[in-house]
């Protein structure tokens, strides 16, 4: 149905990853999805470093589906992270996540988060949110271009 553009679901918990699979395929979106289990690995993947270091760094996902509590480097510093990158302060960024504090809410958007879901328990419900998100961040939203290369031009702040 869609466009095979790349989405990185950032999440520890295997029954929310066979969830977001099962409800991406349901709803015909049939993009590859990128598993990263926790935040280093997220973060490795986007700056190409450790297993991912051979990754094209122009290869960018169309949209990171990000949970907040995760091992080693929590959503939030993924997303702080993300957004100090020149290669990927522009990259749409979704907290999905079951987390009901308004202070994650308010954090997440400070941070730039551009979306911040909340995963409904019930497999319907998640499904046609997922569905939701997908239809939007992958075929009606329109994504900057990927900087080319950044390399020497920093910007201050």
């Amino acid at each position: 149905m869609l466009k095979n553009d790349i989405i990185l679901l950032v999440e520890d918990n295997p029954d929310d990853i066979e969830l977001t699979e099962r409800a991406l395929k349901r709803s015909g979106i049939i993009n590859e999805m990128l598993v990263a289990r926790d935040g280093v690995e997220a973060l490795d993947y986007l700056f190409c470093r450790g297993i991912y270091s051979g990754r094209n760094p122009e290869e960018m996902p169309a949209v990171i589906l990000l949970d907040l509590k995760l091992p080693k480097v929590n959503g939030f510093e993924v997303l702080q992270q993300v957004r100090a990158d020149e290669h990927t302060k522009l990259l749409p960024v979704v907290i999905l996540t079951s987390l009901k504090e308004e202070q994650d809410l308010i954090d997440g958007y400070r941070l730039g988060a551009n979306s911040y879901v909340r995963k409904p328990v019930d497999f319907i419900q998640f499904t046609e949110a997922v569905k939701q998100l997908g239809l939007y961040w992958l075929l009606l939203n329109e994504r900057p271009p990927t900087p080319k290369s950044t390399q020497g031009r920093k910007s201050g702040g």
